[in-house]
């Protein structure tokens, strides 16, 4: 028998757990489609009766008390913009067990049961670190532009960056044809390539370089040597920041100076990937990570991280999501080897 398209969880299905007051933050670098997750973990826990608290400035926030009750009206015509309404902060006095005992107090005295957090490794860390001192349930979404959480094929923020680096490819591509220029495009991603690959696939460029893998000069030297002013009136290379070779700049220059013939350019993307309207898919990503994010809570899950493979929700301990590195696909290197002759 087909299950009825229609039919929805039943509001007072998790009526006895004990999770009563949910709070939400986000921490970390920002991420487009961070406010779509905040609206899906806010409307989702109200839909199941529970109370919904908005920590601004991530765990700076827990410990300056920076709450406030969070209706659904609060988060209407958010779900397209960028950034995250809740704000983000680094917090130094939460890597101290007196900070994070503070925030625990601040929790306790709002009767606040469990908590939401939104970001990447480092969001996580603080997490699990804080669930295990003082036993609390938390619950992350993966919001991170560079996609290197193990556990979950893709994080919140990381299509639209994708996204921007190609439109951003394009456009230099027409000032790079016109000159006949060789630029190297340098885009985020201090330990993960996943950007820079994939960004290097969709957009056509001729190499990348990413920090999984020495950067093979020679390898590089042979394609300007052969391919390079013979069949191409442009060249676009893109660098991911965290390359061992030093980045963008450290590259040109090199080469600048072992074939002064060519018109060498740099250009740094830099915190424009960040921002921005959320695509359509991270829109609906952050909509099913929100939701599951509070059915795992209610389901008693803690100190995991809800994530998507294969177009299944999959709940990750933190420890794998943080420790357990996340490969690239080597056959994406081959594939745009092959597609850049």
């Amino acid at each position: 028998m087909k299950e009825n398209i229609l039919s929805m969880p039943a509001p007072d299905m998790y009526s006895d757990c004990r999770i009563k007051k949910i709070a939400v933050l986000t921490s970390g670098g920002d991420a487009p489609g961070m406010n779509a997750a905040i609206r899906a973990v806010t409307r989702s826990a109200i839909y199941f009766g529970r109370e919904v608290v908005g920590i601004y400035y991530g765990y700076k926030g827990m410990i300056n008390k920076n709450f406030q009750i969070m209706k659904s009206g609060d988060v209407s015509n958010i779900i397209q913009s960028g950034g995250t309404i809740l704000k983000s902060a680094r917090s130094k006095e939460f890597m101290t067990k007196e900070g994070r005992e503070k925030a625990y107090q601040n929790l306790k005295e709002e009767n606040i049961d469990a908590l939401v957090v939104i970001g990447g490794d480092g969001t996580f860390t603080g997490a699990r670190i804080f669930a295990q001192e003082f036993n609390f349930p938390i619950v992350g979404v993966p919001g991170t532009i560079d996609n290197d959480l193990f556990g979950t094929d893709f994080t919140v923020g990381y299509d639209t960056a994708l996204n921007t680096i190609v439109q951003a490819v394009d456009k230099i591509r027409d000032t790079a044809t016109a000159h006949e220029r060789l630029f190297f495009i340098e885009v985020m991603g201090r330990d993960a390539g996943f950007l820079a690959l994939n960004g290097g696939i969709a957009a056509g460029s001729e190499a990348v370089l990413i920090p999984e893998f020495e950067t093979d000069m020679g390898t590089l030297e042979t394609y300007i040597e052969t391919g390079y002013r013979k069949n191409k009136k442009s060249s676009i290379v893109l660098v991911a920041e965290g390359d061992k070779a030093g980045g963008a700049f450290s590259i040109a220059s090199k080469i600048e100076r072992e074939y002064p013939q060519y018109d060498v350019r740099v250009t740094v993307l830099g915190h424009v990937q960040r921002g921005g309207s959320p695509t359509a898919s991270d829109r609906i990503l952050a909509g099913r990570l929100g939701v599951a994010a509070i059915e795992a809570l209610l389901d008693d899950q803690k100190s995991v991280m809800v994530g998507i493979e294969f177009d299944e929700i999959v709940h990750v301990p933190f420890n794998k999501a943080i420790k357990n590195e996340k490969s690239v696909n080597q056959h994406l290197l081959r594939v745009l080897r092959m597609l850049s002759i």
